[in-house]
């Protein structure tokens, strides 16, 4: 708990890192209380002829998209679905890379080589373009477009594991350990994991913002989840042929994906800066 305050605590302290927390926080308070703070929450997959593609006004904050819906009541109910793609897809990575790259740089030999060579090869095509590849074969969906970003990501979490793991190896405490009879399973999960949760906590944080991204990407191109679900790039995506008189209705889903993705790029940072002060602060806005 005394950690938990320490990293809270010089969080505080960093600008950056600070509004990178608040801009995730009212991401979670807009998922979690959406049938709450949305103004029209039982409209959001009707269809209002009469009322499409209104400006912003009172009764509709954010102005109204082509089936009449309130925008500003969808992007709360989307932001749900933006919690959900990020935390399942990072999760699953985390699930299949943190394994990967313990037996990968614990044991040497053939088996780790194989290991790295399948991430390798992963990580050789972008992780956008495999996501497409992949979500455009299984069928647009939000399970498929999940499983696409999961099998995509993972790679990352096995080079970071590796690399960390590789570089315990040579500890003192961990040669100690293993002389003194331990299994390879005691050394990797009660002895190596436990040490490089930092770099695994840093790199599912910006994961985490350019998952989201890449799924907005997905949802752009028609293969997320199908209408009416209020996802935020298949609105950009329907918002196209209506502009510039509709504003409005792309710069709402347009500048919620900007701050969610800037908001876990921040926080990501300042948990590198805290986490391992080794590293100095870099741009990580393109960081897969």
């Amino acid at each position: 708990m005394s950690s938990l305050w320490f990293v809270l605590a010089r969080l505080g302290r960093d600008r950056s890192a600070l509004l990178g927390f608040v801009l995730i926080l009212a991401l979670v308070i807009a998922a979690l209380g959406a049938p709450l703070l949305a103004t029209h929450p039982d409209d959001v997959f009707e269809l209002h002829p009469a009322q499409r593609l209104k400006p912003p006004s009172g009764q509709a904050w954010l102005g109204t998209d082509r089936m009449g819906s309130d925008i500003y009541s969808r992007l709360l109910f989307g932001a749900r679905i933006t919690i959900l793609i990020g935390v399942i897809a990072v999760g699953a990575s985390l699930v299949v890379g943190v394994p990967v790259g313990l037996v990968a740089g614990y044991y040497h030999g053939w088996l780790s080589d194989l290991l790295m060579r399948v991430s390798d090869i992963f990580l050789a095509v972008p992780q956008v373009v495999l996501a497409i590849l992949i979500a455009q074969t299984l069928g647009p969906s939000l399970p498929n477009v999940i499983l696409a970003l999961s099998a995509t990501y993972w790679p990352w979490f096995a080079r970071v594991v590796y690399a960390e793991t590789r570089a315990l190896e040579k500890e003192v405490f961990i040669e100690s350990t293993a002389a003194l009879g331990a299994s390879p399973w005691r050394l990797t999960v009660l002895h190596v994991l436990p040490n490089i949760v930092s770099p695994i906590i840093v790199r599912a944080s910006i994961g985490m913002g350019f998952t989201i991204l890449t799924a907005a990407a997905l949802g752009f191109l028609g293969l997320g989840p199908p209408p009416p679900t209020p996802e935020w790039g298949r609105t950009i995506a329907e918002s196209r042929e209506f502009l510039p008189d509709a504003w409005w209705y792309a710069a709402a889903p347009g500048l919620a994906i900007f701050l969610t993705v800037m908001g876990f790029n921040l926080l990501g940072d300042g948990l590198r800066d805290v986490l391992d002060p080794r590293l100095r602060r870099g741009g990580s806005a393109g960081d897969g």
